[in-house]
């Protein structure tokens, strides 16, 4: 594999971290404005979805950069 396409194929994978990264501090900001004012409120099903699929994002985004790495 060519060095341009190794950082190419690089540089695609960190980009998919860091929009997964930002999109479960979206989520869990979401979610703390629940538990910020009296701490009784229930966060929705969807956001609780929301930060349950954008932590699996990141996690699924991490393990393919390893991979990647690992080449």
């Amino acid at each position: 594999m060519s060095t341009e396409k190794t950082r190419s194929d690089e540089t695609r994978a960190l980009e998919r971290i860091v929009s997964a990264a930002r999109d479960v501090q979206a989520a869990s900001t979401a979610l703390e404005r629940h538990f910020a004012s009296d701490g009784n409120c229930q966060p929705s099903t969807l956001e609780l979805v929301r930060f349950e699929a954008a932590t699996q994002e990141l996690k699924e985004a991490r393990e393919a950069f390893d991979v990647l790495l690992n080449k």
